[in-house]
């Protein structure tokens, strides 16, 4: 509609992307100017990267075995430029803490770690990793694309250093728009080599002489903003803020505990921890053939996804029990799948 009737408003088009800036950082109690908009959750770890120097002592990145694959395969893609990866493996389902401890040392320059897992939707302790990284001088990034949206966030109690995220899951938006958060005492230190026109200090200077980055974490965006979809995230952010943090987080584990207790009592078995406090909204069982499970619970109007041989069910504030008492008919129709 605005091209059609305002063909290239610039100046609205930026303070969409303000608006969507500022709504993001207001969900994470962070400032707006440590905020980058991105399009993807890829772009924002590789901009980030682009930051280090790979040559000096603190070469180590220490990343968990939780990661998602975008994530990781950034920084093993740092490899050839002198970065030495290390991996903190998980065991019976989760990764504990001294994993993280005994690969953080005196050489590490980041701690790169999963909120939630995508595969089996473990939570894990943030601000216990965050602990571990500072203690030996280094940083953390959390990636929390499968926790944003589901608890309230504080980027400033859990004390990292950099959040990821996108609007696509349960920040309801579309693909195509992610945030990067850059602790304010950082943005300085670190000057990306990866860079485009809204990363420098005065977008419309159009100056091809100089590199000017932003005194902002606009430093870590690119070229054009993704106009199009600021509007669907911008707008899934608004229903998130409408019904509240609390509200959302509430029915979420409304919602998980009665498909633990339905899945215990049906004799399925979890992938993922029985505590609230160490699972996500994400909750997932064990599965033969899952794929083809998806497929028919898809026919019947159940909308699941599947990881790593498990089923995963993702409600939301807009699920309901009733909703959980249909999966588990449909389910009941397919134990083969999971017996």
């Amino acid at each position: 509609m605005d091209w059609e009737t305002l063909g290239s408003p610039w100046e609205l088009w930026v303070a969409k992307l303000e608006q969507a800036r500022a709504k993001f950082a207001a969900l994470i109690n962070a400032h707006p100017d440590e905020i980058a908009v991105v399009t993807s959750v890829s772009q924002a770890v590789s901009v980030l990267a682009s930051a280090f120097d790979w040559q000096g002592k603190r070469n180590q990145i220490v990343v968990d075995d939780f990661s998602f694959p975008a994530v990781a395969q950034v920084w093993h893609a740092q490899a050839p430029q002198g970065a030495r990866i290390l991996h903190a493996p998980a065991a019976d389902h989760i990764i504990p803490l001294e994993h993280y401890a005994h690969r953080i040392d005196d050489r590490t320059a980041l701690v790169s770690a999963a909120h939630v897992c995508y595969r089996n939707g473990v939570k894990q302790d943030a601000a216990a990793i965050a602990r571990l990284a500072h203690a030996q001088g280094a940083w953390m990034l959390l990636d929390a694309y499968q926790s944003l949206g589901t608890v309230p966030i504080d980027v400033k109690e859990l004390d990292v250093d950099f959040l990821v995220g996108g609007a696509l899951k349960y920040l309801l938006g579309s693909s195509g728009l992610a945030w990067l958060y850059v602790r304010r005492e950082l943005i300085e230190q670190l000057t990306p080599t990866s860079g485009g026109w809204f990363t420098q200090a005065n977008i419309f200077a159009m100056d091809i002489h100089h590199h000017m980055p932003s005194p902002t974490a606009r430093r870590f965006e690119a070229g054009t903003p993704p106009v199009p979809n600021l509007y669907a995230g911008i707008a899934g952010l608004h229903i998130v803020e409408e019904v509240g943090m609390a509200a959302i987080a509430e029915q979420v584990q409304t919602l998980t505990s009665s498909i633990k207790a339905n899945a215990l009592r049906c004799g399925y078995q979890l992938a993922t921890p029985v505590d609230p406090e160490r699972h996500g909204a994400l909750i997932a069982m064990r599965a033969h053939q899952v794929d083809g499970l998806v497929k028919r619970l898809e026919q019947m109007g159940v909308i699941t996804s599947s990881r790593d041989g498990n089923l995963r069910i993702s409600p939301h504030f807009y699920n309901s029990l009733e909703d959980v008492e249909r999966l588990f008919a449909a389910l009941a129709q397919h134990r083969d799948f999971l017996i």
